[in-house]
């Protein structure tokens, strides 16, 4: 039986039946770039992988792996880290699984301050240590916060949000900031998200500076497969499969002038072949195993012998803050 299929395992790897039948066979050595509870690794060993390098910037993850992963002997080995830096962990790979977003056993734990739905600390950093969720709200300034809710969090909302939390500084938890959030928006019907969730989302990814480890981490990810070699990735909101997307375009089939005025340039070639151009959702039996797989979306690439070539992360949709601005 799969780690998918395991009832004890509490942990569902989101769409990872169609990213094993997506890449088979499996084998070789993977690096899945986002361990967490360890889910995919598991996975891409019990389909065939000789090694998954796991790779995680949350120490915890390797804590509550240690029982397990001493089963693999030296099938698996976990790496502290970032996958905007993968490259240097390992090289010449046949395939890379990232995993985009929380994991569900940072939203699980109340101390984590991740989610609108427990009382916490107003935390969300993924690597423990850092810039925190509280250090945005209450040290900012409102407009800095504004930009942060609107552009991360596609929160329409932003300014009447961020005004609100200046005036209710200072902030320390996060049933606190939930509460401020939803005093500002109409109340959510049944069946729609709780009014905090684009907040809580733009401060987690500004708090990680995600949209920046996801564009340095495409590119790693072209500098460490080998020719051949496989590239997935599980993305859970438009900005991310909107980044993911254009990179696959401009990595798989040559990189066209963005401004036809300019001198012509030479084109470069194809890092990447994608055979599907249409993103990969889930199905109904995936839905109801797991509701958290909604909105995710794997996008799957095949690494060419082409050299490396860096992208400018503003070409992928990355959206782009304005500068910090304190009190």
């Amino acid at each position: 039986m799969s780690a998918a299929a395991d009832q004890n395992d509490p942990h569902i790897p989101v769409l990872i039946r169609p990213l094993i039948a997506a890449v088979a066979p499996v084998q070789g050595v993977w690096l899945d770039g986002t361990f967490g509870a360890g889910g995919y690794t598991r996975e891409l060993l019990a389909a065939g992988a000789d090694k998954v390098i796991g790779v995680d910037r949350d120490p915890l993850a390797f804590e509550m792996a240690a029982p397990w992963t001493k089963d693999f002997d030296d099938r698996i080995e976990l790496v502290e880290g970032v996958f905007s830096r993968l490259d240097e962990y390992a090289s010449d790979l046949d395939g890379i699984v990232l995993d985009l977003g929380v994991s569900s056993m940072q939203l699980d734990l109340a101390e984590r301050g991740f989610s609108f739905m427990r009382e916490g600390p107003l935390d969300m950093r993924m690597s423990q240590d850092g810039l925190s969720a509280a250090d945005i709200c209450n040290d900012y300034d409102e407009e800095e916060i504004a930009s942060i809710i609107y552009l991360y969090g596609e929160e329409r909302a932003s300014r009447r949000i961020a005004k609100a939390i200046v005036a209710a500084r200072p902030l320390t938890t996060t049933l606190e900031l939930a509460t401020i959030v939803a005093g500002c928006l109409p109340r959510s019907k049944p069946g729609q998200s709780h009014p905090a969730t684009r907040t809580f989302q733009a401060l987690r990814i500004a708090v990680n500076n995600e949209y920046g480890e996801l564009a340095q981490g495409l590119m790693a990810a072209e500098r460490a497969l080998k020719p051949g070699g496989q590239l997935a990735v599980v993305t859970f909101h438009s900005v991310e499969d909107r980044m993911v997307k254009r990179f696959l375009q401009a990595r798989g089939g040559g990189m066209a002038n963005a401004n036809r005025y300019a001198p012509a340039t030479e084109e470069i070639a194809a890092a990447f072949r994608v055979e599907k151009r249409k993103a990969i959702g889930p199905d109904e039996r995936e839905l109801s195993e797991n509701p958290r797989s909604r909105s995710a979306k794997l996008r799957v690439a095949i690494r060419t012998d082409a050299p490396a070539v860096d992208v400018d992360p503003a070409d992928l949709g990355m959206p782009m803050k304005k500068k910090k601005g304190k009190r």
